[in-house]
C-alpha cells in the first residue's frame, strides 16, 4: 500500500480527487501515508479520524498545492463537506478521501476510485478513471 500511494504521489495533480473505497483495516490511511511521503519525505501521517481533515502544504515547480486528507466516515449529512471547505478544495487542490460515499452526487464524476479489497492474506486493489493516465 505504501509503494502505491507513492505511485499515486508521482500522478496527483492539483485538481484531482482520489476516492478510497475499502472496509476498516483495508489501507486507506497507509496508502495515502505512502502518497503524502513521496512528496513530503519526513512528514508524520496521522489519521485524520477524529479532526476529520488533515491538510499538507506540498511546494513544486508551479508554487506548489495542498494536499487534503479526509476521513469523512463522521460525517453525518454530505451538506457537512460545505462547512469542511472540501468543496471549495475538490477541483483545485488534490484531495484524498477516505469514505467517499458518505458524500454521495457530491463526489466529483472524474475522482479516480481506488478500491480496496481484503483478498487471502493480501489486498486486491481496482483503479478506475483517469482514462490514459499512468499511476
Amino acid at each position: 500500500m505504501l509503494e502505491l500511494g507513492a505511485r499515486l504521489g508521482r500522478a496527483v495533480k492539483p485538481g484531482d480527487t482520489v476516492a478510497l473505497i475499502g472496509g476498516l483495516g483495508a489501507g486507506k490511511t497507509t496508502l495515502v501515508r505512502g502518497l503524502v511521503q513521496s512528496v513530503l519525505p519526513n512528514e508524520t501521517v496521522p489519521s485524520p479520524t477524529y479532526t476529520l481533515v488533515q491538510t499538507y502544504d506540498v511546494p513544486n515547480e508551479d508554487g506548489g498545492f495542498t494536499l487534503w486528507h479526509c476521513d469523512l466516515y463522521r460525517l453525518e449529512h454530505q451538506d457537512e463537506a460545505y462547512e469542511l471547505g472540501l468543496m471549495d478544495a475538490m477541483g483545485e487542490e488534490v484531495c484524498l478521501l477516505e469514505w467517499p460515499d458518505r458524500l454521495g452526487a457530491l463526489l466529483p464524476d472524474n475522482a479516480l476510485k481506488v478500491e480496496i479489497t481484503f483478498e487471502g492474506d493480501g489486498r486486491h486493489v481496482a483503479l478506475t478513471g483517469w482514462d490514459g493516465r499512468d499511476v
